[in-house]
């Protein structure tokens, strides 16, 4: 898949693909139907994508929101069989009338020849934009516009459930809808190494930028994305701000069974698949410790189940 960060001045066999509009945050299963629809044969299926999200800047106060990173959507985008990402600057388009993007974005800069949105789709200044309105400029340039209905019925797949079922210890139905585990994807960062002290040493990960799930502990699939260890594993991660020990800065820290060795600087993809508990404050480090030894047992059955 390759990335483009601006609309002008693309190569020739970066233009004419049928392209997916929107924000894509989570890739869920609403999302993957769009994808559906936008593919044709003979063209290049591609999204047209914005950063930053456009809610952190029109509600930059608001709390951490994302359900993954720019280069996890990406990932998980290429997975799906998307062959261009185009993840335009959202300060250039939002000042945009509507049909200055559906002709200057759309048109001359993507040469776009099919467009799928969904049925809730705005655009343009003021989100005077709707899907009448594309599909009438559509008309005129020349590309076809199809729009998705939303999916679900009486219980839709949106992004906004997604995260209410993830902060409610649901990762089970968050990936009923994702259509995937829900996954922390980013670097293994130095921690305070206490985890090793206890017979548990973990990788850790930040959650900077991202939307808390429940705080506690959960089983979890691991894959190490890179590196001498790249490989998918078995584990429990802890997802929390580390109570016993005073600190209150959200990350995620993630025993992988049965592993040896330095995952320090990989990149690692976290799945959330079963909430085991919430946190909690111990009394001393041996009830502590035989909270873990308890919480890596059940993670274990869980997740043995999965391979059943």
């Amino acid at each position: 898949m390759r990335i483009f960060r601006d609309h002008r001045g693309l190569p020739d066999d970066a233009r004419g693909a049928s392209v997916a509009i929107g924000n894509f945050d989570g890739v869920h299963l609403g999302h993957q139907h769009v994808l559906d629809l936008a593919r044709r044969n003979g063209v290049p299926l591609a999204v047209v994508t914005f950063e930053p999200h456009p809610r952190e800047i029109f509600a930059p106060e608001g709390a951490p929101f994302r359900l993954m990173s720019p280069a996890a959507k990406a990932s998980r985008l290429e997975k799906l069989g998307v062959d261009l990402l185009f993840e335009l600057p959202f300060s250039e388009i939002m000042p945009l009338t509507a049909e200055a993007f559906a002709d200057d974005v759309l048109s001359n800069g993507l040469g776009v020849s099919h467009v799928v949105v969904g049925d809730d789709f705005r655009f343009g200044k003021g989100r005077v934009g709707d899907v009448a309105v594309l599909r009438e400029i559509g008309a005129r340039a020349g590309y076809d516009v199809t729009v998705a209905a939303l999916l679900g019925g009486a219980l839709p797949v949106s992004s906004t459930a997604i995260r209410a079922a993830l902060a409610d210890g649901q990762p089970q139905e968050a990936a009923r809808m994702l259509g995937h585990w829900h996954r922390i994807e980013g670097p293994v960062l130095h921690g305070e190494k206490r985890g090793r002290e206890l017979g548990y040493p973990t990788a850790n990960m930040g959650m900077d930028g991202l939307h808390l799930p429940k705080l506690g502990v959960y089983a979890v699939l691991v894959d190490v994305l890179d590196g001498p260890h790249a490989g998918a594993y078995h584990g429990v991660a802890s997802l929390g701000v580390r109570p016993m020990f005073g600190e209150n800065t959200p990350n995620l820290e993630t025993f992988l069974f049965d592993f040896e060795g330095d995952l320090y600087g990989a990149h690692m993809s976290v799945g959330l698949v079963d909430f085991l508990r919430p946190e909690a404050r111990f009394d001393g480090l041996d009830a502590l410790i035989a909270q873990m030894d308890a919480d890596s047992a059940r993670a274990r059955t869980v997740l043995d189940a999965l391979d059943g």
